[in-house]
């Protein structure tokens, strides 16, 4: 199989509430980064873009991950 045909792809999950608005601590603006995880998809079930609930360490809870282009 060709490079761009394969089923199951590669996709990154980041952290949409970090991207929003900036990472706050007790009211302070806090920039150590934007959580990502690395994941693999089907791209005939999953054609859309993916979006899971993942644990974001900067944010300390349950955030929504989206999927972003490399």
């Amino acid at each position: 199989m060709d490079k761009g045909k394969d089923v199951r792809v590669r996709v990154i999950l980041e952290c949409t509430n970090c991207v929003r608005t900036g990472v706050k601590r007790n009211g302070i603006n806090v920039n150590k980064g934007i959580n990502r995880y690395i994941t693999q998809k089907n791209r005939h079930t999953t054609p859309k873009r993916l979006e899971l609930r993942k644990f974001c360490p900067y944010c300390y809870k349950h955030t929504i991950h989206g999927e972003i282009t490399k």
